[in-house]
């Protein structure tokens, strides 16, 4: 049979299991546009930017395990999905972006929208190749499957020369549907592990990172139970464990707990799951000495290439985080494991102190007052999603995550991440409440997307913490230059008009006491919303204020 080479993309996006695509159209892929047509499993979610576009891919990589697929046009298109394809190189996601590209008659003329694909994505990505015979469609498509899912998951990135996709080739047998390789431990690994576990005195659990499963965090759970162990979950990585687990002692990210942090200091065996043990976990590689740790790390990843890059481990393993803990569970604890049964105890009882929220703000709202009324409220399985900014060590601070797959938040720290990704996990799980947390700097370089929100069903509830500034820079500002405050002052549109304009729901929150009516009555009208939280500039974390932090910095 023959296929136009559009036509075969969308034949092996299908085999593959895709039913979504986020992107832009493009005159550059004209002929995929035109294969969709005529394949209703796929739904092309047309969103008001390229970089929503990737973002949205990204989250909806991260709920499925199965790559999110973006499709852009050329130059200004590409550039514009960066970020996504960044957040998903630094998070681990499965991601293919599909570029449409000048014809292959034009190449090396600077046409229209020319640029360098391999140039601009090849370090930011695990593959990035041009397809420039359609017959190789289904070979070099299916792969980039391959690639993305196995091992370390990641983003692979894809050209379409427009003249390509208009080929006409004969199409044979599709490739079957691609199952992600990981590695697993050796029987002779897991006795290694045990037995350096058993020696402890003092150690600890830290899990992140991606290949998890509803089983494998069971797993964990069930290993951590039999051994008493307490767990720290990396950075943005929280829902890998279920906050009411009597072994989770918090997450090790930004706006740490001092308690842990020094617990995470004085362990003397870390076993490592699927965490990278970046900058942001290891509190700017503060907490482990580089390259040798005080503590011995047991270390087991997806990638090889991963384990020794920074702190060269005690014992190394490269397995996927499913085939790792089916294999831990299975292992029984050792009887000496009351060796540290105080240590755990204790370590569990800093999260309680520490999660408990404050009882006082600078203003008449207290953000963590808000959020403890949305672990009280919120089923389950609600997912959370936010960018980057101060107000998310509030929610990663005292939002107690209970399933896997709840919190879908850039490791990366990317702004505006946080609407796209609401609306594509509303998109893919139309029975559970999305909820975006998002700053007014954050919310507003993503706004626009209200309307793809509007435009495909999705209903995400966005809780707009408005401060006037971009806070966290405001924050490093405030302690480097103290008084000297240049560029991180916002002056804001009026939210609710906003809203109201994309046809969105719409409160505003001046006082904590508003809060529960106004999320109740958004929450009734069976629209998307945005819920305006004014919150006092004073308030930059939680733990200390604007002012705290002048005076001591001068």
């Amino acid at each position: 049979m023959q296929r136009t080479g559009g036509q075969l993309i969308a034949d092996v996006l299908v085999q593959q299991g895709v039913d979504r695509i986020f992107g832009v159209p493009g005159e550059s892929f004209l002929a995929v546009l035109d294969a969709l047509v005529d394949t209703p499993k796929i739904e092309f979610v047309a969103t008001k930017h390229e970089g929503a576009a990737s973002i949205m891919a990204d989250a909806d990589g991260k709920l499925t395990g199965r790559p999110g697929i973006v499709l852009v046009t050329r130059g200004p298109g590409a550039s514009n999905a960066y970020a996504g394809v960044h957040v998903a190189y630094q998070d681990s996601t499965p991601l293919i972006m599909l570029v449409g590209l000048i014809g292959r008659d034009d190449e090396e003329r600077e046409a229209f929208q020319e640029f360098d694909l391999k140039a601009i994505f090849g370090t930011q990505t695990k593959w990035t190749a041009v397809i420039d015979n359609a017959a190789r469609i289904p070979e070099l498509l299916t792969r980039a499957f391959q690639v993305a899912t196995s091992g370390r998951p990641g983003p692979v990135v894809l050209g379409l020369p427009e003249d390509m996709l208009r080929d006409v080739v004969e199409m044979g047998v599709l490739p079957a549907k691609v199952t992600p390789i990981q590695a697993a431990p050796s029987d002779e690994q897991v006795v290694e592990i045990v037995e350096i576990l058993s020696k402890a005195k003092s150690p600890l659990i830290i899990a992140g990172g991606e290949t998890w499963d509803e089983q494998a965090c069971a797993d964990l759970a069930d290993f951590a139970a039999a051994w008493n162990l307490p767990v720290t979950c990396s950075f943005r990585s929280q829902d890998r464990m279920s906050a009411l687990h009597s072994s989770y002692v918090g997450d090790a990210g930004l706006g740490i707990n001092p308690a842990l942090a020094k617990r995470i200091r004085d362990a003397d065996v870390l076993l490592v799951l699927g965490a990278r043990l970046g900058d942001c976990t290891t509190s700017g590689y503060t907490l482990l000495d580089v390259p040798v740790a005080r503590q011995k790390i047991l270390h087991i990843h997806p990638d090889a290439n991963e384990i020794g890059r920074v702190y060269a481990p005690e014992f190394g393993v490269c397995s996927g985080m499913k085939q790792a803990l089916s294999a831990l569970v299975k292992r029984n604890a050792p009887i000496a494991k009351t060796v540290w049964a105080d240590w755990t105890k204790a370590a569990r009882e800093d999260y309680l102190i520490w999660s408990r929220p404050n009882s006082t703000s600078h203003g008449p709202v207290n953000l963590a007052a808000i959020i403890q009324h949305l672990n009280e409220n919120l089923p389950d399985d609600a997912i959370l999603t936010n960018g980057a900014g101060n107000y998310t060590v509030w929610v990663h601070r005292f939002y107690q995550h209970r399933r896997f797959r709840t919190q879908v938040a850039p490791t990366s720290g990317t702004m505006g991440y946080g609407l796209p990704a609401a609306i594509a996990a509303s998109l893919r799980h139309p029975d559970r409440r999305s909820i975006c947390f998002a700053g007014d700097g954050c919310f507003q370089m993503t706004l626009q997307e209200l309307a793809t929100a509007q435009q495909f069903g999705a209903r995400v509830i966005v809780i707009l913490v408005n401060n006037g500034m971009y806070g966290t820079i405001r924050m490093h500002q405030e302690k480097n230059y103290p008084g000297r405050v240049s560029g991180t002052d916002i002056v804001n549109p009026d939210f609710g008009k906003l809203a109201e304009a994309y046809g969105i729901a719409t409160a505003k929150v001046e006082k904590t006491e508003q809060f529960a009516a106004a999320f109740d009555a958004v929450a009734a009208s069976g629209k998307s919303a945005v819920i305006e939280v004014i919150t006092d500039p004073e308030d930059l974390t939680p733990r200390f204020s604007l002012s705290e932090l002048r005076a001591s910095a001068q």
